[in-house]
């Protein structure tokens, strides 16, 4: 499959215009090297936002949701190294979650994707996935340009750290669709069309479903030599 183990971690957010090219460094010398590290992460990605709405998309696969509330992995949250901690302040809007997969469809990741994070409407919630997991996803991945197509959910909230209280509180994530393709074109047409905010709530979901293209800009992969 396209996604790595059963689980993720789920970001969004902007970093103060002048200290972009400093997070950047940072996030790729440092922090990424550092996540894949500890036991059960697999893989990290970067996306790049390619539309309005917060700058960054980011997602640690997991093995298992417990990974992410593991001892090896809290002590890290609440001892961040020097150069995490002059990083934080520079964080703003941050929206995480802690998800689980509930589908996946396709076994290649694009470097395209639409991300979507949405609600269901009350009473809606078995159409809205029937229709998501079913007719949608068959229906995208016949679209030429489309790789893969990925539904998550919250499985809980994540723990107040040491790292949070720099930046500040997180706010939280409900359900989330991933689309990835290799057809910029593509993207943008099913953003605005199969996959906009309109389509979701005709569909069962909330009004104020929120839309983004991402361009991936850097991953990291998890040693096969680790345990």
């Amino acid at each position: 499959m396209a996604l790595l183990g059963n689980a993720a971690m789920l970001l969004w957010y902007d970093i103060v215009p002048e200290q972009v090219a400093e997070y950047d460094d940072w996030h790729t010398r440092q922090h990424f090297p550092e996540r894949v590290a500890f036991p059960g992460f697999m893989r990290a990605q970067r996306w790049v936002s390619a539309s309005p709405g917060p700058r960054y998309f980011i997602a640690y696969e997991v093995a298992d949701i417990e990974v992410l509330s593991s001892v090896a992995y809290l002590e890290r949250l609440n001892n961040p190294t020097s150069w995490t901690r002059q990083i934080m302040p520079s964080f703003r809007g941050m929206v995480r979650g802690f998800c689980r997969f509930e589908s996946s469809h396709g076994t290649v990741l694009g470097t395209a994707a639409v991300v979507v994070r949405y609600s269901a409407a009350s009473g809606l919630e078995e159409r809205l996935r029937h229709w998501l997991t079913n007719e949608l996803a068959a229906d995208l991945l016949q679209r030429r340009g489309v790789a893969s197509v990925h539904g998550l959910r919250s499985d809980r909230m994540p723990e107040m750290t040491a790292e949070q209280r720099i930046r500040g509180r997180d706010a939280s994530v409900d359900r989330v669709l991933v689309m990835t393709g290799y057809s910029a074109a593509m993207i943008e047409e099913l953003a605005a069309t199969a996959l906009s905010a309109g389509s979701l709530e005709a569909y069962g979901a909330s009004p104020g479903a929120v839309v983004g293209i991402y361009n991936l800009a850097c991953m990291a992969t998890a040693s096969t030599q680790k345990s």
